[in-house]
């Protein structure tokens, strides 16, 4: 892992002294849509940056968002966030991360714009596909075993958006309103691992303000909390266009400006900085310190030349990793990744005890696929993501691909969605709020509703199987822009409902990235989820389907029975408006529905496989300043397969208003049938029973909790407690445990 040392702070000292007024400005300001000016007196190159998580953009011209290349750009397609949260797998979190940083270096870029751990608010963020989780533990975990991966190709990972970017409507504008323990506990932690634990050496302002400071203008986030309390020691890049004032924003350790437009000497940080030096506005040691922490990452980086023992510079540096992209092995671990990601939400058996799902593929002679999302790539949308793919497997060429020649598989389009291209102007109109562009044409709806369901009633009849492929597109999942509601859009329910009235049987797949209202969910006896799952996504859901992958992805945020249901919109309130109020505080997603009793149509954890698991003995103690959790896990089913096991906290003894269950460790194991196995997981007990306490105004620690183990944060298969007083078990009295906050 990268990481800042003294030697690369001394080394940017030795030269900063040598650079003048204006080469430091211009080092901190866009010379580029994506890149900073160098000095090349000095060997000092400029700063290479690029979109995004899901893999390197396309190349643009230096001044304008025309594409530049044919070929020479296109780019493996990763799995999104959710996606990469959804494998509760740290080394395939880890291994997405290293396919990103390799990548980004072989394009030759320095710091790609990557990951996304802002927490899932709503579930009508515009993009939530790019975020990992609702959880901010699980949102860590991930986050920071993705930065590590990208750090060793010598690539800056930059952690977005700091902080608390939760919507995109009114997104340059909109004021948040958030509560000190909200903002500790839930929308900061996981900024806190990428940089403690994980070495993260960029991160991205975000756009919106926090309780009336605009975020890239804040002393407060970037100075007291992001630099002094957690010790950051890398650079800040605004998101682009996200400065509003020269004055503000350069007092503040916001260190690069970026934006949309090429009129760069224009910038706040370009003449108008130069100006607020010479008028006394701005003191040149603030630039110093921006300039500072340029360099130190680019010396971490091996961008700068190499230094001889008396401290002359101009010697190449050959130390820095050349990368390399769209190979063969990248889009294996791509594969690996989305094989892990796709959950089994339901998979409900017969009278027989026979369940859909996984399909029989020696006795099918042929199947029946429905659905607009069967026969779309996703890569070519959804904002700063959007991405050339070298290839992108869809659904039905997934199935084409596995099946061969002994089925045959008929198609029917079911409704009308076009293939969503985002045009080169996009970027150039993000400073507004996106519209919907979708037209019905109700006629030609009902034509292609009535056509599929049609051939799925034909299909009944004879027994072969029906797969309905449908849920969200770029349209709906995008920057810019954030849902109006959770209902399917293009006509979907009505068709989904037809459907499984003519063949109950139908296997409903989805392909979205954030959850949708499922109001024939009932009805339907087997539901699989595929987000936006990168090239090889319809070979992942084929292998899935077929039963040669057994699933093993799992929730990572809850799937609400109903819009008014969700915390952000029943207690806070959501855009559009220029304030918005996170009145819910710490209850955010399944901290809200646990403790309030909500019901979900599927919990926060969830995920099915095609065998079963047996949670046994467990043993829970605090050694050491280290809570010890032990169990047994065994597979009772038929088939190999991988269990996650998840700990939640309920913390005991805080005397203010608490969640029931937090989620606070995890595992995934792969077991065969009828193996046992003892899990022991070890948390850094400062970690796991920290909380805000509103009372001291600072971090405590509960002195008790209630300890969960289970599949999902609602089917919970074991119970402990957990007391501080258990420290005097292993000779370490309460006073003597060393647990500091």
């Amino acid at each position: 892992m990268t990481a800042i040392t003294e030697a690369n702070v001394a080394a940017a000292r030795t030269l900063l002294a040598e650079l003048t007024l204006d080469e430091k400005v211009d080092m901190i300001h866009a010379a580029g849509l994506f890149r900073t000016e160098g000095v090349p007196r000095l060997g000092i190159p400029p700063f290479k940056m690029d979109d995004g998580p899901m893999g390197p953009r396309e190349e643009l011209h230096n001044d304008n968002w025309a594409p530049l290349y044919n070929t020479r750009d296109r780019v493996t397609y990763l799995p999104s966030g959710s996606a990469v949260a959804s494998t509760w797998n740290r080394d395939l979190a880890h291994k997405a991360g290293q396919v990103l940083g390799a990548e980004a270096r072989g394009r030759g870029k320095d710091v790609i714009l990557g990951p996304s751990i802002n927490i899932k608010r709503s579930p009508l963020c515009g993009r939530n596909f790019e975020y990992m989780s609702e959880d901010p533990y699980l949102t860590g975990e991930q986050g920071v075993a993705f930065v590590k991966g990208v750090q060793e190709s010598d690539v800056a990972a930059c952690a977005k958006h700091y902080a608390a970017n939760s919507q995109e409507t009114d997104r340059l504008e909109v004021d948040e309103t958030i509560s000190e323990r909200a903002l500790r506990e839930i929308y900061l932690p996981a900024f806190e691992d990428v940089v403690k634990r994980g070495g993260v050496l960029s991160l991205m302002g975000a756009y919106n303000l926090v309780n009336g400071e605009q975020c890239c203008e804040s002393k407060r986030l970037l100075d007291d909390i992001l630099r002094g309390e957690w010790g950051f020691r890398g650079f800040v890049v605004s998101d682009w266009s996200a400065v509003k004032r020269t004055v503000a924003s350069a007092r503040v350790g916001l260190d690069v400006e970026m934006s949309v437009t090429p009129n760069f000497d224009e910038y706040y940080f370009a003449n108008p900085l130069r100006k607020a030096v010479q008028n006394g506005e701005v003191d040149e040691v603030d630039i110093d310190a921006k300039v500072l922490r340029v360099l130190a990452v680019m010396d971490a980086l091996h961008m700068l030349p190499a230094y001889g023992e008396h401290g002359e510079h101009g010697a190449e540096n050959t130390a820095r990793k050349p990368g390399s992209y769209a190979t063969l092995a990248h889009a294996q671990a791509a594969l690996d990744v989305a094989r892990e990601s796709i959950v089994l939400l339901k998979n409900e058996a017969d009278d027989q005890g026979h369940t859909l799902l996984p399909l029989d593929e020696h006795s099918m002679r042929r199947v029946l696929v429905v659905g607009a999302n069967a026969d779309r790539i996703h890569s070519s949308g959804g904002g700063s993501a959007v991405i050339k793919a070298l290839h992108e497997v869809t659904p039905i060429l997934g199935l084409n691909g596995q099946l061969g020649g002994n089925v045959e598989i008929e198609y029917a389009l079911g409704y009308d969605a076009k293939q969503v291209v985002q045009d080169d102007s996009w970027q150039e109109d993000s400073l507004e709020n996106s519209v919907d562009s979708a037209a019905d044409d109700a006629e030609r709806a009902a034509h292609l509703r009535e056509e599929a369901v049609s051939l799925a009633r034909e299909y009944a009849a004879s027994g072969d199987p029906v797969i309905f492929v449908g849920g969200l597109d770029h349209e709906y999942d995008l920057e810019g822009r954030d849902r109006e509601n959770l209902q399917l859009p293009y006509g979907q329910d009505a068709l989904i409902e037809a459907l499984l009235e003519v063949n109950p049987n139908t296997i409903l797949v989805f392909v979205a990235g954030s959850p949708v209202a499922m109001p024939w969910a009932d009805c339907a006896r087997a539901i699989v989820w595929n987000w936006y799952n990168g090239c090889e996504s319809g070979t992942a859901l084929a292998e899935t389907l077929l039963g040669r992958v057994n699933p093993s992805g799992h929730l990572p945020e809850t799937f609400p029975m109903a819009l008014e249901d969700s915390p952000a919109h029943s207690i806070g309130t959501f855009g559009p408006g220029l304030h918005v109020r996170y009145d819910e505080d710490i209850f955010v997603g399944y901290r809200h529905y646990e403790t309030e009793h909500v019901p979900v149509l599927f919990p926060f954890g969830h995920g099915l496989g095609y065998t079963t698991f047996d949670y046994s003995a467990c043993d829970v103690r605090l050694v050491d300043d280290e809570v010890r959790l032990a169990f047994t896990v065994t597979n009772t089913g038929k088939r190999a397969g991988k269990a996650v096991p998840q700990v939640y906290f309920g913390l005991e003894g805080t005397g203010e208003s608490r969640p029931i269950k937090e989620l606070r460790g995890f595992t995934k194991v792969e077991l065969q049938p009828g193996e046992s196995r003892q899990i022991e997981l070890v948390l850094d007990a400062a970690r796991a029973l920290r909380y805000w306490s509103n009372e001291s105004g600072a971090y405590a620690l509960a002195p008790a909790a209630h300890v969960y183990v289970g599949e999902s944060v609602a089917d919970i298969r074991l119970t402990g407690f957990l007391a501080a007083c258990e420290a005097a078990d292993s000779d370490q009295s309460k006073d003597g445990m060393a647990i500091t906050a």
